[in-house]
């Protein structure tokens, strides 16, 4: 069966994954792109996201691109909330496309958690977005029917990855440790009261100052 993974997902240390308040001039609120300064620097993100792409160049090519690149292998399905489709109030502009442009970089089916569903909206590149009102479970598994046997991911924001967390049904989650004091905003930890007593964890430093958590499903062995 197809895993369920989140990758590059940054939280500060006091555990907010974005700040407040999000509009469409800051996506997330007063915390701005400090979340993400480790990523913005990688070579990744310079090629586009694409490793293999011709893109501007330059960009680190240390331990945090190795992280960074691991959010595009495998994935046949991407599931997200609303919050990351669009600002507050999207779902009453019928012309809103999202974020990316008429080539979004997500390049498969994209379920869209909402309460306000509207038709699939197709994109270039590979890209149809679907506007689900269901729950974690549901859209797992609608989302791995159209995965086509590689996995999902959960793209966030830190709602519906706390959902997903909550609900168990994530394998494997990759959290960015920012060493930034936020104070508000959307915290990701809430409500999951050892939750790494499921999961193997890791974690790996990184010279740009962050470090990285990986959360791995503890297998079960057979008896």
């Amino acid at each position: 069966m197809s895993r369920t993974r989140i990758h590059n997902l940054s939280v500060s240390l006091d555990g907010f994954a974005t700040g407040e308040p999000q509009s469409a001039e800051a996506p997330f609120g007063h915390a701005g792109e400090r979340l993400h300064e480790w990523m913005l620097a990688t070579r990744f993100w310079t090629l586009g996201g694409d490793p293999g792409g011709a893109g501007g160049g330059g960009g680190s090519e240390g331990v945090d691109n190795v992280f960074a690149e691991r959010h595009i292998a495998g994935f046949g399905a991407e599931i997200m909330g609303a919050n990351k489709f669009g600002p507050p109030g999207w779902q009453d502009d019928p012309d809103w496309r999202g974020w990316w442009g008429a080539n979004p970089p997500f390049h498969t089916p994209t379920f869209v958690l909402t309460h306000h569903p509207r038709p699939p909206m197709e994109m270039e590149g590979g890209t149809t977005f679907h506007f689900l009102e269901t729950s974690p479970a549901d859209a797992l598994a609608v989302a791995r029917a159209a995965a086509d046997g590689q996995d999902v991911r959960i793209g966030g924001g830190p709602t519906v990855v706390r959902d997903f967390l909550a609900a168990d049904l994530v394998d494997h989650l990759h959290v960015v440790l920012v060493p930034i004091v936020l104070g508000r905003g959307v915290r990701l930890w809430d409500g999951l009261e050892a939750l790494e007593g499921a999961y193997d964890v890791e974690a790996v430093s990184s010279p740009s100052g962050v470090t990285h958590l990986t959360f791995t499903r503890k297998t079960v062995s057979a008896t």
